[in-house]
Order: C-alpha cells, then sequence, then structure tokens
C-alpha cells in the first residue's frame, strides 16, 4: 500500500439508523417468540400448534435483524429515493390525504350496520375515486368482488365468524 493511501481518511459512511432498525427488529423478534413460548398448547385435532406461526414470524424478525447488522457493518447503505413519478420537490397532496381519511371514517362508521362485504367494496371504489379513477361501476364491481371474496375467506376459510349485516341470509 502506499503511504498516499494509508494518509486517507476512510470514505465508509456508517448509517446508525440502519443499527437501530435492526436493533428494533431484533427486540421485536425476541417479543414474538417469548410470547409465542406462553401460547397455550392447542386441541390434538390441529396440524400446527397455535404458536407455529408466531415462532416463524419472531425467527424472521430476528434473522433479518441480524442480516442488516451484517451488510450495515459491511458499509452498505440504502440508496436514497429516485422519486420515479414523484416530484420530490412538491409537498404533499393534503386534501387528497384528508378525502382518503374521510373515506376510511365513513367505512368504520357504517361497517357494524352495512357488514364488509358492503363496505369493502364502498372502500375499494372510494379509494380508487379519490386516487384518480373514474370507472365507478368498474370499481365498485371489484371491490365488491373483492369484500366478498375476503368475507368468505375469512368465514369460511378460516373459520372466523365475520357478521353479514343486512346481507344476513344472503352470504
Amino acid at each position: 500500500m502506499s503511504a498516499a493511501k494509508a494518509d486517507e481518511p476512510s470514505t465508509r459512511v456508517v448509517d446508525r439508523a440502519q443499527y437501530a432498525l435492526a436493533a428494533f427488529l431484533a427486540v421485536v423478534g425476541a417479543y414474538v417468540l417469548y410470547d409465542a413460548a406462553t401460547l397455550s398448547a392447542g386441541f390434538s385435532d390441529q396440524v400446527l400448534s397455535p404458536a407455529a406461526f408466531p415462532y416463524v414470524v419472531g425467527g424472521a424478525l430476528v434473522v433479518l435483524a441480524v442480516l442488516l447488522a451484517v451488510v450495515t457493518a459491511r458499509g452498505d447503505v440504502p440508496e436514497a429515493e429516485a422519486g420515479e413519478d414523484v416530484d420530490l420537490t412538491e409537498g404533499a397532496d393534503w386534501l387528497t390525504v384528508a378525502k382518503l381519511v374521510g373515506v376510511f371514517v365513513v367505512n368504520i362508521l357504517l361497517i357494524d350496520l352495512l357488514s364488509w362485504a358492503i363496505t369493502g367494496a364502498l372502500l375499494f371504489a372510494g379509494c380508487t375515486w379519490v386516487l384518480g379513477s373514474r370507472t365507478h361501476v368498474r370499481d365498485l364491481a371489484i371491490g365488491a368482488v373483492m369484500s366478498v371474496g375476503t368475507w368468505y375467506g375469512f368465514y369460511v376459510g378460516l373459520g372466523i365468524p365475520i357478521p353479514a349485516g343486512i346481507l344476513d341470509g344472503v352470504l
């Protein structure tokens, strides 16, 4: 190595925020693993124990924390957002954010009365309208298929009874 190279300061940047994120992931992962260990045993007819999924999630979080710490120690720094089609010099569009919050609030207020099957379709169509879609009938149809599909997925597929609201007897 030449004398000039030995005198140059190191240009490697250490991103301490990545270490903080790695520590946060490790703490959350460790807590999930601890919490999974405290779950009671499931029924004998269950293929998997109730703790199986939390063990997978907690283990994945710990592994990701270790991997993030390793790549940070190697000097890997995340690339700044290029912005793609977003003009980063402009501020946030607070009117759009307010409209989206309004759509979510309406969904929260109506879900007990109308059920997820209806309000899910309205939520999807409302969000697409706020974000610029002008095909309202198609958006409602897609939202209806998605919300009824997720309702059946939870009710029939997972065995989680979701109230049908005014559609009780129809769904």
